[in-house]
């Protein structure tokens, strides 16, 4: 039985299990307890738009119950720890097989609200803990937009589409920096009634392929819509050379589950997040968090999840 099996099947039994989600993560990390803003990695990505520095919203962050790099240890930060280990792990090498654009993982879901934006932002602020490595976080889902607004990014910001509609604008042009200085952002930019097309493009395959690989300690973090609302998801999908899929366990069915990975090539790394499930350690309730990984069909795991993607 293939590892999204085990997840679908565990969809399927929601109100009959009851496990522990008690897991400790026990690889070495290269994590560094605090980031100082504004260290320069990116020396060619500095131009003066760019230069806006945009602020995270570490209060919203932590009524949301997500990750802020002033809390390093919390239950959420060692949560993720274990769901990024396996893409770090992958992205150095350590597989089998080598993994092409292993450094570019999109993160979606089948349907929309499953929490694939508090897993997007989460695991870019995570991966943002690592002292070896630049984060840049790409806001994809173009028609909503979800985390361009968590991180209060003011509307009509130019962004992907933008540099793909506009053969001007450069990612230098859109690119943001943020108050931690291995963390850049870009928006969605402005809805375009041909954004399939763009992606589809030669262009967004060269510009896919130029974010890869012109930095070797960048980790590029897309949100992208839903699988199963948008055609757009599959296409970026065919860029990427990880995805992380999130299930909501007590939401999403198990042919929707089904019907979202046949838009995702059998060539690719999927790890599934299984989301929103409902624990009992102990005789209390919690949330756990987990994380497991395959080639095609992925692996299965649990999340907590506060609604937003």
């Amino acid at each position: 039985m293939s590892i999204i099996e085990k997840a679908v099947g565990k969809t399927g039994r929601r109100d009959n299990e009851r496990q522990d989600s008690g897991v400790k993560d026990t690889s070495q990390s290269s994590e560094t307890g605090a980031l100082s803003p504004n260290d320069d990695r990116y020396p060619d990505e500095s131009a003066d738009y760019s230069a806006v520095t945009v602020k995270l919203p570490t209060a919203k962050f932590q009524q949301l119950g997500m990750i802020t790099l002033d809390r390093p240890r919390s239950q959420i930060a060692e949560e993720y720890r274990i769901i990024k280990r396996p893409l770090l792990m992958n992205i150095a090498g350590k597989t089998a097989s080598p993994i092409a654009y292993s450094n570019m993982i999109m993160v979606t879901s089948s349907l929309q609200g499953e929490g694939k934006t508090f897993t997007a932002l989460n695991l870019a602020m995570s991966m943002a803990l690592e002292e070896d490595k630049t984060v840049l976080f790409v806001d994809a889902d173009f028609s909503k937009g979800t985390a361009s607004s968590l991180l209060e990014i003011p509307a009509g910001r130019p962004g992907l589409i933008d540099v793909l509609e506009d053969e001007n604008l450069e990612i230098s042009d859109v690119l943001l920096h943020t108050n931690v200085s291995n963390l850049r952002i870009i928006p969605t930019g402005h809805l375009h009634e041909r954004s399939t097309e763009m992606l589809a493009s030669g262009g967004m395959q060269e510009l896919m392929h130029e974010l890869s690989v012109r930095y070797p300690d960048r980790v590029v973090v897309f949100d992208s819509p839903p699988l199963l609302l948008t055609t757009e998801a599959a296409v970026l999908a065919s860029l990427m050379g990880q995805i992380v899929f999130v299930v909501a366990a007590e939401q999403t069915s198990r042919e929707s589950i089904s019907a979202a990975l046949e838009h995702i090539s059998g060539d690719k790394v999927v790890g599934t997040v299984l989301n929103k499930t409902q624990k009992y350690i102990w005789d209390h309730f919690r949330y756990g968090h987990g994380y497991g990984y395959g080639y095609g069909y992925g692996g299965y795991g649990q999340s907590s999840e506060v609604g937003t993607g």
